[in-house]
């Protein structure tokens, strides 16, 4: 008997959307409430409530930190009913904790699933992060180019001036350098508070008019940013970066031996994979929760790489019993 082509997921991606969404809806209450530990923990209890209701043999690959920082969906963290297809997961259950707590855009919900083994165990540090969306050659951008000469080779590719070239970054002081770069080349910069999964999906979005992202980031998000264009298309980099010994043993721990290593975005998700993201405010990919007497209302993109498909999907709940 032949070992199945994939691990079921167009079934279990329905499934994957119930995770995303009821952990938006557990965050809702706490939306410009100025709490980020209560909104995250809100969404962690709902994620994995909802993702033990699946028949997967589960494990947190990318989480809410080492198990003894974390006391749910930690990483290692078995999840799922223990039944059915054999699965790593990676997860976010509260993307962008402080835009919650202040009611900013961009806050969302992640999660993403592919076979046993088909995602880096990304550790806790930080990742030098590039993207760009589809439809372009390999390697027109890379990690050894300067920022001003990635800028360059994307408008020499796509046909047009510099200045009508777009950049996402996120708004940190180890940033400015390489935005003052940036803005050398005519380019315009969107500047993002925080959430920089969002921020990579939206090279991959013509409607955000976000042409490439690039700067330093969690390496756990640059793993769920990766599965989100492996369903999308466009091209990822990145290269894990330490600040000290210890962080060098997190990555040996996690298995990483070539500390140097630039990793592609189908090296960081070797396999097809299912994504999914429920918007918590509103934002550029998707729009926040929406509040009516009696009723809450999310939306949620739900993508499977196998196929390219991408789902928008409208979830109506109501909050009392009738």
């Amino acid at each position: 008997m032949s070992e199945p082509t994939d691990f079921n997921d167009r079934m279990l991606s329905l499934g994957l959307a119930r995770v995303s969404e009821a952990a938006a809806l557990a965050s809702a209450s706490l939306v410009g409430r100025g709490d980020e530990k209560a909104a995250d923990q809100a969404a962690v209890n709902a994620m994995r409530e909802q993702l033990n209701k699946l028949d997967i043999a589960g494990v947190v690959v990318i989480g809410e930190g080492e198990r003894d920082e974390a006391p749910m969906l930690y990483i290692g963290e078995e999840v799922g009913t223990g039944h059915g297809p054999a699965v790593d997961i990676a997860l976010d259950p509260l993307e962008g904790t402080t835009l919650t707590a202040k009611d900013m855009p961009n806050a969302l919900t992640v999660i993403a699933m592919g076979p046993r083994g088909s995602m880096l165990h990304a550790p806790d540090v930080y990742m030098d992060k590039l993207a760009i969306g589809p439809g372009l050659r390999r390697g027109v951008v890379t990690m050894d180019m300067s920022p001003s000469e990635r800028i360059s080779a994307l408008a020499s590719a796509k046909g047009c001036s510099t200045q009508d070239i777009t950049v996402c970054v996120l708004d940190r002081p180890r940033h400015e350098d390489m935005i003052a770069e940036i803005r050398t080349t005519g380019a315009a910069i969107r500047l993002i508070t925080d959430g920089d999964v969002a921020g990579v999906i939206h090279c991959a979005e013509p409607s955000t008019g976000i042409d490439m992202y690039m700067g330093s980031g969690g390496a756990p998000e640059g793993v769920l940013a990766a599965a989100a264009l492996k369903c999308m298309g466009g091209q990822m980099f990145g290269r894990l970066l330490f600040r000290n010994d210890d962080e060098r043993g997190r990555a040996k721990a996690a298995g990483i031996t070539n500390l140097d290593r630039v990793y592609t975005r189908d090296d960081m998700v070797t396999k097809d994979v299912i994504f999914a993201a429920t918007g918590v405010t509103d934002g550029s990919i998707v729009p926040g929760i929406k509040r009516e007497p009696g009723w809450l209302t999310t939306e949620t993109i739900l993508m499977r790489s196998k196929t390219g498909s991408m789902r928008r999907m409208t979830y109506r709940n109501p909050t009392t019993a009738g």
